[in-house]
């Protein structure tokens, strides 16, 4: 092609058209770098792992109940998914483009936080290391903690942060920025442990509210998330803005954005309606009169402390 200049240039490739980035596409990935980034994830994820492994062995070994093999298992489950979707080789796998970063994007923010929670690491920390209760109980009286624990902040940083990053140049400019790319990740693994510790999650949870405010949450955010989902589709090759993927391809993304969010969704509600099946059988088995506890609910001062205990002494 040739300027008014009179300088021959090479015609610039069309993002998302005659080449879609995948991550592994992001500037900084080649050997200028000291760290790569996107190693750090998997490393981090597999710090912890092996962390809640030792936590657990040791429970299981000396603790006066064990530790579930089955809050092991999903653990273990949403570590191994987070670190092969943050892997360098998962772009490969998934294909790049938008249904890469779509299926990253469901199992960095749905599925892998489900597991995660699903293990207790928190409980599992107050079993394994008695002196961590002190400090941990403070934390949870925190007023801002009480705040982005409950369901509506955390369903609004969760969905809310799907909406922003869909519906804004944001998207395109996690494509271009590495930097960005890796923070939107991070947002999307805190965000979605966050929303599904404050629905279902069996670690202490201060203030939480009933099971009604939460299914109504629930409810709501995954009717979000699904009209998000089918306003990609219907204006698919547009959105999201500055990322020109190819319409079919964008279709297809959002038909995965809205069927696997389906699949964490009916989870969750298993996960609460098996909550409201134990709570009711076991008032009634409490003699009548008997005032009713919240499960998982973490008052101040000294309940604080025993609720923290009677939390450590569950397997």
């Amino acid at each position: 092609m040739r300027c008014s200049s009179g300088h021959d240039h090479a015609p610039a490739p069309a993002r998302g058209h005659d080449h879609v980035p995948g991550h592994g596409d992001h500037p900084g990935y080649g050997g200028d770098l000291v760290l790569d980034p996107a190693v750090v994830g998997p490393v981090v994820v597999g710090v912890l792992l092996v962390a809640y492994l030792v936590g657990a062995a040791r429970l299981r070994a000396h603790g006066p109940r064990g530790w579930s093999g089955w809050r092991t298992a999903a653990f273990t489950a949403g570590a191994l998914l987070a670190a092969t979707a943050l892997a360098p080789a998962a772009d490969g796998v998934l294909g790049g483009g938008a249904r890469g970063h779509m299926a990253q994007h469901l199992v960095l923010g749905m599925l892998a936080p489900l597991g995660l929670v699903l293990g207790a690491p928190v409980r599992l920390l107050l079993g394994a290391v008695p002196r961590a209760r002190r400090p941990v109980a403070r934390v949870l009286r925190l007023r801002a903690v009480h705040v982005v624990g409950h369901p509506v902040t955390a369903a609004l940083l969760h969905v809310g942060g799907l909406w922003v990053l869909y519906l804004t140049p944001l998207y395109a400019w996690t494509l271009d920025v590495p930097a960005v790319h890796h923070l939107v990740q991070v947002h999307f693994v805190l965000a979605g442990y966050l929303f599904a510790w404050s629905l279902v999650g069996p670690d202490p949870a201060p203030g939480r509210p009933s099971l009604r405010v939460r299914a109504v949450v629930l409810v709501l955010a995954a009717a979000a998330h699904g009209i998000l989902a089918k306003l990609l589709y219907a204006q698919a090759g547009t959105l999201p803005p500055g990322a020109a993927h190819p319409a079919a391809e964008a279709e297809q993304a959002a038909q995965w954005m809205y069927y696997g969010g389906d699949v964490a969704e009916v989870l969750l509600v298993v996960l609460l309606c098996s909550e409201w099946y134990r709570r009711g059988a076991r008032a009634g088995t409490r003699p009548a009169g008997t005032a009713s506890a919240v499960p998982g609910r973490v008052r101040s001062g000294t309940e604080a402390g025993a609720g923290l205990r009677r939390a450590a002494d569950r397997p």
